[in-house]
């Protein structure tokens, strides 16, 4: 049955898409269809920077230790290393350059300078080794990577193609981005003229296939994905506006910056959308639950968001009571599933606070469902419904065709803000993208007569660690990279803050001796730490197998889940 709460999202969407209003949308024609975007929108990122930078000028936007800039001052860096980029290093319009660091000042304002040069950011994973993080250089062609210290010292030794420009932490970004400006160019530099059909990003996911692909969008995409998470938190004020419990229109909302900024969620409803909202952005080197809590005390941080086990710890820690965080009102989660127990945790721990979900790929760009404030508390194991007004929500079988509503089947997204495709990987690209132009999430849900979203499994052998994706066929071959390894299988089990993490069953070659810390050193040399398996089991003789004669997972992962269930590892 439909909430007030329901009712009130519909009709203050109605009001904002109505024409002429601020997010009525015009129609682009697409994968056959004619797909709705938003009409304001602007053309490309270039655009919406200096757009909102310009309005919101004075205020202030970055807050990363002792750096502070404004809106203004992070536009003008930004300009000005956009310049460096074409007059000292030759970019290229589409020319794709990479960016290998941790989260930082310098990193937002190396990413604006290099779409505003024209430019195709291309966020590589910064926990990636060093073998992974050449691996993706070369995947799509980088002639420029902006790399911090750690990134670089990692690169050492592997061959890859590009030039690495240093980028510095902890100084203002005339210092930490010299190295884009040192041979010339400046604010006065020309600009190229940017499209929406123009490449944007390439953003890294793991698939079922193995290592990592490189999704690849327009300017387009990425903007429309941005306003339409702008839709929904004009939608949230609209709401309190309506039930009068709006927040003073003179104040700034402030995000604390604790999830990645090379994932879709730092950079798309995190970082982007701030131009927007005029929102500070609080920035966390790495997180840690006690300081999270000292800057939201600190800094009066209004919005949280982060994987699910994030304010699942600051709910839970013992101190969490001694830091005043009443500023934050909203703690949003995304990249991983949120178990039920936890809403109600955060619920009660943080009771003048809302715990809100999303629902979203780096495939959308981060646009799918969500799920919010009471309606999240009446339904915690639902994703929520379709973002209006952009996305096309269908549960599709197998032939591509819709299932009857209630039953399972494969979650599909269709919309504007969709990715266009792998880079160089047309396979997995009609895998992913049907001829309609509904993508493929690899999730298996359903819709419940309200239209809410509840995903109960996945058919991608991928495991989900607090809203990283783990590639289980990548860290088997890399398993089995070692010399002493006959057999091996890596599946996902549960955890109570990770959500899930990797285990690895093994079969050592005859005769030889192989111990779990000896795959942890050598899994370490090529794989990021995250993907490397919580816990080995060691078998003596072959794994089961099916009659295809794959490796039996399912019968592995019933046997060792019940293991890991009787020693407290869940």
């Amino acid at each position: 049955m439909l909430t007030e709460l329901d009712r009130d999202i519909s009709l203050v969407m109605d009001g904002l898409t109505a024409p002429g209003a601020m997010l009525a949308t015009a129609s682009l024609h697409r994968f056959g269809h004619d797909l709705p975007m938003i009409a304001a929108a602007p053309p490309s990122l270039g655009a919406y920077f200096a757009h909102f930078s310009t309005m919101h000028g004075a205020r202030e936007f970055i807050v990363d230790g002792a750096v502070r800039l404004t809106f203004a001052q992070t536009l003008e860096a930004a300009r000005i290393a956009a310049g460096g980029l074409i007059a000292g290093h030759g970019l290229q319009k589409g020319e794709r350059v990479g960016i290998a660091a941790r989260n930082s000042a310098n990193w937002i304002v190396a990413y604006m300078a290099v779409l505003m040069a024209g430019g195709c950011a291309v966020l590589l994973n910064g926990w990636w080794q060093g073998e992974e993080l050449a691996t993706g250089i070369d995947m799509v062609g980088c002639r420029l990577v902006i790399a911090d210290r750690q990134r670089a010292d990692r690169l050492s030794g592997f061959t890859h193609g590009a030039q690495i420009l240093p980028l510095l932490h902890d100084c203002e970004p005339a210092e930490g981005l010299a190295a884009l400006t040192a041979h010339g160019g400046d604010a006065t530099t020309p600009l190229p003229v940017v499209a929406g059909d123009d490449l944007a990003t390439v953003l890294f996911t793991s698939g079922s296939t193995g290592k990592s692909k490189g999704a690849y969008s327009d300017h387009r995409g990425v903007v429309q994905g941005t306003f339409s998470y702008l839709a929904q938190s004009v939608l949230v004020l609209g709401v309190m506006t309506k039930r009068g419990v709006a927040p003073p229109a003179d104040s700034q909302p402030i995000a604390l910056v604790n999830v990645p900024l090379f994932h879709v969620t730092g950079e798309v409803p995190l970082l982007l959308q701030s131009f927007a909202l005029g929102r500070k952005l609080v920035l966390m080197p790495k997180w840690d639950v006690v300081t999270a809590m000292q800057l939201i005390e600190r800094e009066r941080v209004t919005y949280f968001v982060g994987v699910p086990l994030m304010s699942y710890e600051i709910a839970t820690h013992p101190d969490h009571a001694k830091y005043d965080l009443s500023s934050c009102v909203t703690f949003a989660a995304g990249g991983a599933p949120r178990p039920v127990e936890h809403v109600d945790r955060i619920r009660k721990a943080l009771p003048h606070a809302f715990p809100i979900l999303g629902y979203g790929l780096t495939e959308t760009n981060g646009v799918g469902c969500g799920n919010f404030n009471e309606n999240y508390i009446a339904k915690p194991g639902s994703t929520g419904t379709a973002s209006r007004p952009l996305v096309d929500l269908a549960i599709l079988d197998d032939s591509g065709a819709p299932v009857p509503q209630g039953q399972l089947g494969e979650v599909s997204i269709r919309s504007v803000a969709n990715f266009l495709g792998y880079w160089d990987n047309p396979e997995a690209t009609a895998a992913a993208i049907m001829p309609d132009g509904y993508f493929r999430t690899g999730d298996l849900g359903y819709l419940d007569p309200e239209g809410y979203l509840f995903i109960v499994d996945r058919k991608k052998d991928i495991i989900i660690r607090g809203g990283e994706n783990i590639s289980c066929i990548e860290v088997e071959d890399a398993i089995y990279a070692h010399p002493g390894v006959a057999e091996a299988s890596v599946f996902g089990l549960s955890h109570e803050l990770y959500g899930e993490v990797p285990v690895a069953v093994y079969l050592a070659n005859e005769g030889v001796a192989v111990s779990d810390e000896d795959l942890r050193t050598f899994l370490g040399q090529h794989i990021a730490a995250f993907k490397i398996p919580v816990k080995f089991w060691k078998e003596n003789e072959a794994l089961p197998r099916l009659g295809t004669e794959k490796v039996d997972k399912r019968a592995l992962k019933q046997r060792y889940g019940a293991l890991w269930q009787e020693t407290g590892k869940a």
